[in-house]
């Protein structure tokens, strides 16, 4: 649900209101709305404190990225001397690096001439002879360069081929090979110089790693402060000035909830101000309050974006349906089982950040241990194929519908889409009458009237609750009522005539989108059929090599046999996952959110608090 919100209004006195921003800011409940929003530009000062925040930041992550282990001190140096010597150390390496990767440059080229002296190579000039080195493809090499130029080969491989020509100084040697300008230093000094800079990168590596133990935390409480700040000078620039400049005003909003303690904090403040509940059209801040269960998925709802303070919270109804849809597409108990061992084992490993993730794994983990014995797969084994209790098999999905061709998961999967679809239109027509009235909603009542009652009127029809006469009586009667919302009252300030224009054009996408809406949902029965018949595939390849003898004469059988085995389900998993988690996503942001009329506008509440104690 979205969290009830208070509009507060402040007129402080501008020598007051920097002390009184800072109080606000140490309160931390406040969302400060611009007042010049979209008119403001940051300061240079501003400007540099941004990038000095994300210099800072990246320090951060850099040092967050070794595997460190066991505690040290913390470091004495002020982050300011932290981040600078970090600065210093970092150039030294990237230049120890390039001086590394140019020292390579000519070790390779030296190689195919092994170690020599340049140096005595060149005072052979002295004594009539010059020494000039080439290189060209083995199938070029002409012997008559042996003659003409006391050509000698030096190495070769089964391409190129390496060689010298020793000529008296100056003549000019003209063959079809590439010249080339050796480094005037030897092999042996090459590398003995690359060991030296590796030695250096290392060093300098070492220390960062030694300051990964005891600056970050030093830096990260040097980004909170920084961050405080840049919130705090943006919020003083978004200001506006009142009263030739003596008077600011500021305003914010904060939870209903946390009235009383604002209240209490501002009777003590030199400041006028007012509180007043949340008016149609303001730019209301949204806070989601959710149980835990289904605060798990708000990171769903907000990859799409927070709602508006008029609609609703779709995360409750979000949580159920998309557990719902991941163990269908998983579809797999034995997977599901591999997910909660993950899940348990990954939460104890990671951040406290992340722990609200993996308690999702969990629980997407056990709806799909759940599920899949439902739909009878256990690691791609049929579990109604095999020797069970037929109690057991009672409660499985598996097989036709009768003597037709149709499998009871695809109709499990259009069945699960039309009431995904109807309890959308639902809070469509619920939403649209809390926000603009119910003579302005007709049309969505209508539509949800019509699709809704169609439904129910033929279900009791064929499961010949009702009789025929009935059904096609309540069939005329709800068809004659939704008509009068969709064509006629759909907009009761225009013209009839354009209204039933309208209700047509209507009609006509509801009829193709909706029928689209609901073969979508085919989707989850294609994907858990996809993966079940992969994993059954993994296990008769797996077997496949045990033998008929049970692996005795092929020794490995068992081995191989193993490694298949887990090879083949750790990617059917991975794979799964990733399809289990993309199209319920799709049928959320897509099927959900476009029949239920969700636009997710809002913005997000972030209220205006010192880092690190939001």
């Amino acid at each position: 649900m979205i969290t009830k919100m208070k509009k507060l209004t402040f007129l402080v006195y501008h020598k007051e209101y920097e002390a009184f921003l800072k109080r606000i800011q140490e309160l931390g409940v406040l969302h400060v709305q611009a007042m010049q929003e979209g008119a403001v530009e940051p300061t240079s000062g501003l400007e540099a404190k941004i990038r000095q925040t994300e210099h800072v930041k990246e320090w951060i992550d850099r040092l967050q990225a070794f595997d460190v282990a066991g505690a040290m001190p913390s470091d004495r140096r002020t982050a300011e001397e932290i981040v600078a010597h970090l600065d210093k150390i970092s150039e030294a390496r990237h230049k120890a690096e390039a001086e590394r990767q140019r020292m390579l440059k000519d070790e390779a080229a030296l190689q195919p001439w092994g170690n020599f002296d340049s140096v005595r190579v060149a005072g052979l000039k002295d004594f009539g002879y010059e020494v000039r080195f080439f290189t060209c493809p083995r199938r070029i090499f002409d012997e008559a360069w042996v003659e003409r130029y006391n050509a000698v080969a030096v190495s070769q491989d089964n391409t190129n081929i390496w060689f010298i020509t020793l000529t008296p100084p100056g003549e000019n040697v003209e063959i079809d090979a590439e010249l080339l300008h050796l480094p005037q230093i030897s092999l042996d000094e090459v590398r003995a110089q690359m060991r030296s800079k590796e030695e250096e990168i290392a060093a300098i590596d070492g220390e960062i790693r030694q300051m990964a133990h005891s600056s970050v935390g030093v830096l990260r409480d040097f980004e909170g402060r920084l961050r405080s700040s840049v919130a705090f000078d943006r919020v003083v620039l978004g200001t506006e000035q009142a009263a030739e400049n003596r008077l600011m005003v500021l305003q914010g909003w904060i939870p209903a909830d946390k009235e009383d303690e604002v209240r209490a904090f501002l009777s003590s403040q030199d400041v006028y101000y007012e509180v007043r509940a949340a008016r149609k059209g303001d730019n209301v801040p949204i806070k989601l309050k959710n149980n835990a269960m289904v605060r798990m998925y708000e990171v769903l709802t907000k990859m799409y974006g927070m709602p508006d303070y008029a609609e609703f919270d779709p995360t409750p109804m979000v949580a159920p349906f998309f557990t719902l849809f991941f163990a269908f597409c998983m579809g797999d108990a034995g997977y599901g089982l591999v997910l909660i061992a993950l899940g348990i084992f990954l939460k104890h490993k990671m951040s406290a950040s992340m722990r609200g993730m993996m308690n999702l794994v969990i629980t997407l983990g056990v709806a799909t241990t759940v599920f899949g014995a439902v739909l009878g797969t256990f690691f791609g084994v049929s579990l109604f194929d095999i020797d069970l209790p037929e109690w057991m098999k009672q409660f499985m999905i598996v097989g036709k519908i009768g003597d037709t061709s149709y499998d009871k998961q695809m109709l499990l999967a259009l069945i699960i889409g039309v009431v995904h679809i109807c309890i959308a239109m639902t809070v469509k027509a619920i939403g649209a009458t809390m926000r603009f009235g119910f003579k302005e909603s007709l049309s969505e009542w209508g539509w949800l009237l019509l699709v809704v009652g169609f439904i129910c009127t033929g279900g009791l029809s064929f499961m010949k609750v009702i009789s025929e006469n009935v059904s096609n009586t309540a069939f005329l009667v709800i068809g004659g009522v939704s008509a009068v919302g969709i064509y006629l009252l759909n907009n009761i300030h225009r013209n009839v005539f354009v209204n039933i224009g309208a209700g047509l054009w209507d009609t006509y996408n509801m009829a193709t989108g909706l029928l689209g809406d609901v073969l979508s949902y085919i989707r989850l029965y294609a994907l858990g059929l996809a993966g079940g018949m992969l994993g059954g595939v993994f296990n008769q390849l797996a077997f496949m090599v045990v033998g008929d003898d049970g692996g005795k004469t092929f020794s490995f059988g068992w081995v191989a046999c193993g490694l298949i085995l887990v090879f083949g389900h750790t990617l059917n998993i991975a794979m799964s996952c990733l399809s289990a988690f993309v199209h319920p996503l799709r049928l959320t942001f897509v099927e959900y959110f476009k029949n239920s009329g969700y636009n997710g506008r809002g913005e997000a509440y972030d209220p205006f608090s010192i880092a690190g104690n939001k």
